[in-house]
């Protein structure tokens, strides 16, 4: 691999899929020593990175045009990496592992290159992304594909042979769960069409299909419309999948179908986890979620921000909506992978004493059920009151040091220093790290709130995830969402999607050899000197490429 060609002032670098190519910058080039393998069915990535001449009497805008040639091209996906703006790259006081602190464009988007037209930015760094995935064990082996860049006259500019190994091997199943929130209602409010048309369920069907794509193997099920990032007294548009019936005496009538319908579209895409969405609001456990039904001909709310947690009224709901919920999620879901919420985030006293109200309400009925919710106060964890803690990665250590039968780990906004996450200003690197340090702590799950956010600060509004990538300046940019809506109503992935499907067929490749060799040699290829923490992990990304070639040599060992 040449590490960078240039013909009459135009500039061509290849790249790793762990490089960000900014506009202003050269990038870095793909390392001559790390090869690129991966198992079937999992895709390999690379970029070419390119710039037009700087300087001189270059002003003709016109596209080369890319081409990849030879046997293997079929298998080649192209995508052009997209700049996206971005207000709140960083939040003061983060550390000084930053691409960049300051507002402006980001290389994040992936959006499919279009007749293979290579478009100049007069003086800057453009990209183009590359996958290649093989799922017939037939077609294992080594693959040899062609770039080709010329002009509209078909005069050369480049060329490069980049060679992909496909192992004659499948990775396991992720045995850790592996669970993002999907916002059904932000695609819905997004394309502008009415709740569970048939329109909005094709549109899910994509969603998830993205979800599974990313490794997610667990989802967020809106049971009711789940009360998370709501500003008080504020309703997102519900997106309720039981449907309730108001008799008028005090009882009610379920229908399930939706919930069903739900159910087995997550399972035809891979996904069998499931999240029931919380009992009771954000951040205190304070009120009920916002629950709607049918009464004479209208629709009515009866549940909200204006009934508190342990109202009777809604344990009275509760004590008729549980037991048949929980019939069929034991007849069309695995009873094994189905976690149920109380309240997310909970902290202080105050908190914990609210928290512990409203899990009250519900015990009896949940009895012999897993509860898990995020928190990182380990005294809130003492208390007995979370069974399995969900816990930020920078709040982790005390709960490793006094290890729980069953942890899970977080990142999200306020991770923002010296751990993973996967804002737009942090090197690839800190995201695919998690795979590692997932694997290397025994982690047995792992949560992000926002694959499809696409709300303001406490889903006030809706916003254009192309043009407002913060929330309106509520979170670093890379946090709300982690896919684009396309115009035709397919996802669009990212860089941060890719390279965290990346960390999760890292930990499925440890996993493979975990089980052949033992988790100490998969210990010693990933963290030799002892020195990976949450809080510590090594920056250089041909660590990553290199680590991970070592693993599937030792798979590929007779």
């Amino acid at each position: 691999m040449e590490e960078e060609t240039t013909g009459s002032a135009w500039s061509f670098v290849l790249c790793d899929s762990l490089e960000k190519v900014y506009p202003d910058a050269a990038p870095r080039p793909w390392s001559r020593g790390v090869q690129l393998s991966v198992a079937l069915g999992e895709t390999a990535s690379f970029q070419l990175a390119y710039q037009p001449p700087v300087g001189g009497d270059f002003r003709d805008p016109t596209p080369l045009r890319l081409s990849v040639e030879g046997p293997s091209a079929d298998l080649v996906t192209v995508h052009r990496v997209e700049l996206v703006p971005c207000e709140l790259p960083a939040f003061p006081g983060h550390d000084d592992g930053y691409d960049r602190d300051a507002p402006g464009l980001f290389p994040d988007l992936l959006r499919p290159l279009e007749n293979g037209e290579l478009w100049p930015m007069f003086g800057a760094w453009r990209a183009v992304w590359f996958d290649v995935t093989v799922e017939d064990e037939v077609r294992a082996g080594i693959h040899t594909v062609t770039l080709v860049v010329r002009d509209s006259s078909e005069r050369e500019w480049y060329r490069e042979d980049v060679t992909v190994t496909v192992l004659p091997l499948r990775l396991p199943e992720l045995d850790i769960v592996n669970s993002h929130w999907l916002h059904a209602d932000a695609i819905a409010d997004h394309y502008r069409m009415p709740v569970f048309s048939e329109e909005h369920w094709a549109l899910l069907e994509r969603f998830v299909a993205s979800a599974a794509g990313m490794g997610v193997n667990s989802l967020l099920a809106p049971v009711w419309t789940p009360p998370l990032d709501t500003g008080v007294g504020h309703y997102r548009t519900p997106v309720q999948l039981v449907e309730v019936e108001d008799l008028g005496d005090g009882s009610f009538r379920f229908g399930f179908e939706r919930l069903v319908r739900w159910l087995e579209l997550c399972r035809r895409n891979g996904i069998r986890g499931v999240e029931v969405a919380h009992l009771f609001t954000q951040w205190g456990a304070e009120f009920t979620p916002a629950v709607y039904a049918g009464r004479g001909g209208e629709t009515v709310r009866l549940f909200g921000w204006d009934v508190r947690a342990t109202d009777p009224t809604y344990r009275a709901f509760l004590e008729q909506l549980l037991p048949p919920l929980l019939a069929v999620l034991d007849e069309h879901a695995d009873p094994g992978r189905v976690v149920f919420h109380i309240s997310d985030e909970p902290h202080g006293e105050r908190q914990l004493s609210n928290y512990l109200a409203a899990k009250n309400v519900v015990a009896d009925l949940l009895d012999g059920r897993r509860i898990v919710d995020a928190l990182s106060d380990f005294a809130f964890y003492e208390s007995g009151a979370v069974p399995v803690p969900v816990v930020a990665t920078n709040a982790i250590a005390p709960f490793l040091e006094n290890r729980p039968d069953e942890l899970w780990a977080y990142y999200c906004v306020s991770q923002d220093r010296d751990v993973a996450n996967r804002f737009f200003a942090l090197p690839s690197t800190r995201n695919r790290v998690i795979g590692h340090q997932l694997f290397r702590f025994g982690i047995q799950g792992f949560l992000h709130w926002g694959f499809n956010f696409y709300y303001s600060w406490h889903s006030l509004r809706l916003v254009d995830p192309f043009r407002e990538t913060s929330s309106g300046g509520a979170f670093p940019g890379g946090d709300p969402f982690v896919v684009y809506p396309g115009e035709d109503g397919h996802p669009l992935p990212s860089i941060r999607y890719r390279v965290f499907a990346q960390a999760m067929a890292d930990h499925r490749a440890m996993q493979a050899l975990r089980d052949r060799e033992g988790a100490d040699v998969v210990t010693e290829l990933i963290d030799p000197e002892g020195a990976l923490r949450f809080n510590r992990f090594e920056a250089d990304p041909v660590h990553y490429l290199s680590v991970r070639e070592a693993i599937n040599a030792r798979l590929m060992r007779q």
